[in-house]
């Protein structure tokens, strides 16, 4: 495999952190300085600064997110990231995709670069259910923009799922399955129909769901689970 992917899989750094350590001539495959772009494999001695290195093993992690705390490994505003919910000595491990400060809900933490993508890239369609609550009624037909796809931020969202599961004349509960997943997209869909939402759980990847976590928990994905969300 490439060198940077090599070290971003050794936990080292990011592909692009990577690049620039080969940059600065700190690589060395047995024994000699590495140019951008080589090839390596298990069989070579690989080192940063003189101190070997080698491919870890990915770790995958399911998290029942709550609000107050993004998405991120750090924040330069001293905000509560899910790392703070995370043991300390988890080392370098990334959320996958984004809930944002507000939302709540599942959440994939992985040092798995190739699945982080594909869970995330739109292209691959992959569905993730959320419940959401507004204030007042809502009936069956008025999620029908939402269905068949709503212009915001001067797009039209694709095609989504949505069904009631709770109405009342004080708030009602519905079940959203996105496939794309862009930036606050079911509070603007729903801005869109003239609701604001007040709450967005997160409650399915797929078919992965939150079932025995509740909130601030987590656990560790299955061998099954973690090929299951390759898979989809």
């Amino acid at each position: 495999m490439r060198i940077n992917k090599y070290l971003a899989s050794s936990g080292i750094a990011s592909r692009r952190e990577s690049d620039k350590l080969v940059q600065d001539g700190r690589v060395t495959v047995n024994g000699k300085v590495v140019s951008l772009g080589v090839e390596v494999s298990d069989s070579d001695k690989v080192c940063v600064d003189g101190k070997p290195v080698s491919i870890k093993k990915n770790e995958y992690y399911i998290l029942n997110k709550p609000k107050g705390y993004i998405c991120s490994v750090s924040d330069d505003r001293g905000r509560k990231t899910v790392l703070d919910l995370m043991p300390k000595n988890i080392g370098r491990i990334y959320p996958v995709g984004r809930l944002d400060y507000d939302s709540e809900g599942l959440l994939i933490l992985t040092t798995d670069g190739e699945l982080a993508q594909h869970l995330t890239h739109p292209s691959n369609n992959v569905p993730k259910t959320y419940l959401v609550k507004v204030e007042g009624r809502l009936t069956e037909s008025d999620l029908n923009p939402i269905r068949s796809g709503i212009e915001i931020d001067g797009y039209v969202t694709k095609k989504s799922k949505a069904n009631i599961v709770e109405t009342n004349k004080d708030f009602t509960k519905a079940h959203i399955t996105i496939y794309e997943g862009k930036n606050r997209e079911i509070r603007k869909m729903f801005s869109a129909i003239g609701k604001e939402v007040s709450l967005l759980k997160r409650i399915k990847i797929g078919e992965l769901s939150l079932k025995g976590l509740d909130r601030g928990e987590y656990r560790k994905l299955t061998n099954h689970e973690v090929e299951y969300l390759k898979s989809i």
